[in-house]
Parts: structure tokens; C-alpha cells; sequence
């Protein structure tokens, strides 16, 4: 008898399993496939080593704007993807050890739940039954490729994040379908390596849901790099290595040698037995409350299964949650300070509202942002470099309700943002605070200060 079932070892799972069990509860982890789930095996960890490759290999091309000279500078594909599979058995291999060192008991295999009773859940694995007094549900999301007519025919030419992380040949060209977060940074990565790029975008702005004004900062940029953006583009066929869509009343074609599909996620809700427990849904996932709980006692769900926030971070926080609320300490999920970042060159960060989500909630707010050389750090490290800080503040009381950045390295500052807002810090509060100098991150003060 567990007193928790984890079916599901990505981020929600790994994170909870391992809180659980330095807490002192006898855990039972399941994972079908590889310890990490889509973000350390085929998402965050992976995508982040192939764009630092890129990142050192544009630095070393422009050294000479910072009097450093190379010459012949040159990339090796194969060895930028060998690398990627180090890091990421590394860091599996690092996971495996956490579960280990907080007596975690791990199960590679498919795990199907049976149903539940007053005696608790039951799963099966492998043949053998095991019984929970809790189970959580972390079994993640998968790559969502649309009903586009060709596509099932177009074979290997086809990709998702899974295949495309695969490659052993880097293709000359590249059509992405999508200019969502995952296929801005593919685009980065290929951009940077010099593969011909084209996006294809449904929207009218690529990063859909982030700052818009800095969504399209980004997307000039990218433009001058090279790579091509057709918005408002809808495809509505696949032919081969050929993408046909439709925009303003035309119909346009562009050619890859690869295609990436990168239209979104959808939460795993089948396949595993979540029939047996009459679970609601809810837009495509498991509807949870505040504390993660189903609708079902004893049953939790947490990460992209839930269909609400697909990040790593919010899936950490979701099952740290559950885990809380099992051991004793009263928490709630909140996601009005979950940051988002494009790990681009540069990078995109942002957390809290943005003007157009103030806007269609009706918030009172006022806005100010400062170019990033106003850091001097930034001026520094970034020779001819362009960046922006945006800070939304409320009108009434004056607190941060919004802080979005473009410029490196805005991943490595944004946590500073994520906490004034989760502590409901007002401008006066933040103007008193010490940062050190010189950083980048004293664009954040500088433009509080502004107000």
C-alpha cells in the first residue's frame, strides 16, 4: 500500500516523487518511457543545448565587434546533436539519482489505472497490481499535428519537436508551421546555422499570447537575420515538401526540404485508464481545483495533463502543490505570476499581465519601459545589441501587475519580476531595493524608477 501513485515521471511527476519522499511518504513512481518526460528527453533541456551550440557559434563570428578575431570559424552538426544527447542522459541520469536518494520506488512501464475503492487505487504495471491511498496524475502533453490535408503523406519530410530533435543531417531549408515559443527557438537554432527558415503563422503576430509589441520587436529582428514570416497565413494543404496556405485572399507556396509541424500541445487523457475513475474534463484535460484535486477523492492531477499552463515550471509548482496539501501545509496553485521565456538570441521573458490582457480584463494600469542600454552591463556585453524592459504597474496602488523584457540575458532576470508581483510589490518598495552593479538587471529598477 503507497500512500502516493505518480503515473508519470516529466517535471509534475519527478518534482512531486521527490518532495513526497523527503517528506516521508512511501512513493510509487511510473514512467513508460525515459525519467524527465518531454521537457529534459524532448523540450527544454535538449532544444537549450543546441541554442547555446548556436549561440557560441554566432559569438565567435562577430568576435571582432569586441576585438577578439577568428578566423575560418565553422560548426560540426553532428557533434552540436552528440552533445545534446550527453546533457540530456546526464541530467536523466541526475534524476534517476533524486528519486533514489528520497526512496522513491521507480517502475519503468506502462501503468493503466483499474479503478478506485475504499481500499484506494489501484493500478496495474506489467502484470503486477499495486493500491494507493492517492494518485496523482502528471502524464503530460503531446505534439498536436492538425488534420492539414498531405500531411499524413508527406512521411519523414513531416517533423514534430521529437523527430526533428533527431536529425542527423542539418537541412538546407526549413518551413515551420507555427510561430509559437517552440518554433521561434527551432527557427533561432537553424537561422543561426544558416539553414534557409520560413514561418508560417495562423496569427497576426508570431509568440502568440506574449507582449505584442515585443512579439513584433523580436520578429524584426529575425527578419533582418533572414528568416522569412508570412502572418495571418492559414495552410490549408501539404504537398510533399511543398506548403500551400492561404493570406489576404491568395494562395502562396513555400518550400522545405524539412517541414516542422509546431501548432501546439494537447494533454495525454487516454490510453492509460482514466475512464476507470469517471474523471472530468475540461477542454481537453483533467479539471483541477486550486489544490490539484479531480472531481474523483484522493485523485490529483498536475503539469500539461491539466491543459492549463504547458511549462515545466508551472508543472514543478503544480505537483509541489499536490504534495503540500498531502503532508499537511495548506497551498494553493496561482498563475498570475508564471513566467514565460523564449530562449532566442535575444531572449524573450515575461510575467504578469501584458497590455492586452489588462485591456480585455479592464484594468486600470500605466505603463513604462526603458531600452535595455540603460544597464550599462548591457552596453557592455552587447555591442550593437537592442533590447527592451516593459513594467506594468496598477493605477490604484501602483503594483507591478507586468514585467516583460527582450535582451539577454532577460531568463536569468525574470525570477526578480515573478516575485514582486507574487509579493504584490509596489514601485515605492521595489525603488528600495539594492541591486548589484553593474548587471542587466538593473533595467528593471531603472525603469521603475521612470514612473
Amino acid at each position: 500500500m503507497y500512500d502516493l501513485i505518480i503515473i508519470g515521471g516529466g517535471p509534475a511527476g519527478y518534482v512531486a516523487a521527490e518532495r513526497a519522499g523527503h517528506k516521508g511518504l512511501n512513493v510509487l513512481l511510473f514512467e513508460k518511457k525515459s525519467m524527465g518526460g518531454v521537457c529534459l528527453n524532448e523540450g527544454c533541456i535538449p532544444t537549450k543545448t543546441l541554442l547555446y551550440s548556436a549561440k557560441t557559434y554566432e559569438n565567435a563570428l562577430h568576435g571582432d565587434k569586441y576585438g577578439v578575431y577568428a578566423e575560418k570559424v565553422s560548426f560540426d552538426f553532428s557533434k552540436m546533436m552528440a552533445r545534446k544527447t550527453k546533457v540530456v542522459r546526464k541530467l536523466v541520469a541526475g534524476v534517476k539519482s533524486k528519486m533514489k536518494e528520497n526512496n522513491v520506488n521507480v517502475i519503468e512501464g506502462e501503468a493503466i489505472i483499474l479503478g478506485r475503492s475504499e481500499k484506494g487505487v489501484q493500478v496495474v504495471c506489467n502484470g503486477n497490481n499495486y493500491l494507493g491511498t492517492n494518485l496523482l496524475i502528471c502524464t503530460g502533453s503531446e505534439a498536436y499535428v492538425p488534420p492539414i490535408p498531405g500531411i499524413a503523406e508527406s512521411g519523414d519530410i513531416i517533423l514534430t519537436n521529437r523527430e526533428i530533435l533527431e536529425l542527423k543531417d542539418q537541412p538546407k531549408s526549413l518551413v515551420i508551421i507555427g510561430g509559437g515559443v517552440i518554433g521561434m527557438e527551432f527557427a533561432s537554432f537553424y537561422n543561426s546555422l544558416e539553414t534557409k527558415v520560413t514561418v508560417v503563422e495562423m496569427l497576426p503576430e508570431i509568440l502568440g499570447g506574449l507582449d505584442f509589441e515585443i512579439s513584433a520587436m523580436m520578429r524584426e529582428i529575425y527578419s533582418k537575420k533572414g528568416i522569412e514570416f508570412n502572418l495571418n497565413a492559414r495552410v490549408v494543404q501539404v504537398d510533399g515538401n511543398k506548403v500551400i496556405f492561404e493570406k489576404e485572399g491568395a494562395t502562396h507556396t513555400v518550400e522545405g526540404e524539412k517541414i516542422l509541424v509546431s501548432v501546439g500541445r494537447r494533454p495525454v487523457t487516454k490510453g492509460y485508464g482514466l475512464e476507470n475513475l469517471n474523471v472530468e474534463l475540461f477542454k481537453g484535460g483533467i479539471k483541477v481545483d486550486e489544490k490539484m484535486r479531480t472531481n474523483v477523492p484522493n485523485v490529483y492531477a498536475a503539469g500539461d495533463v491539466t491543459g492549463f499552463s504547458l511549462l515545466a515550471h508551472t508543472a514543478s509548482r503544480e505537483g509541489e502543490v499536490v504534495v503540500n496539501n498531502l503532508t499537511g501545509r495548506a497551498d494553493r496553485m496561482r498563475y498570475n505570476a508564471i513566467p514565460g521565456v523564449v530562449y532566442t538570441n535575444p531572449e524573450v521573458s515575461g510575467v504578469g499581465e501584458t497590455e492586452e490582457s489588462a485591456k480585455a480584463k479592464g484594468l486600470e494600469y500605466k505603463v513604462m519601459k526603458l531600452p535595455m542600454a540603460y544597464a550599462g552591463r548591457f552596453v557592455a556585453e552587447n555591442e550593437g545589441g537592442f533590447g527592451i524592459c516593459k513594467v506594468l504597474v496598477g493605477a490604484k496602488y501602483g503594483e507591478v501587475i507586468g514585467v516583460h523584457m527582450l535582451g539577454n540575458p532577460s531568463s536569468e532576470m525574470i525570477y526578480g519580476a515573478c516575485m514582486a508581483i507574487e509579493q504584490e510589490m509596489t514601485i515605492e518598495q521595489l525603488q528600495e531595493v539594492v541591486f548589484p552593479h553593474p548587471t542587466v538587471s538593473e533595467i528593471f529598477k531603472e525603469t521603475v524608477f521612470a514612473f
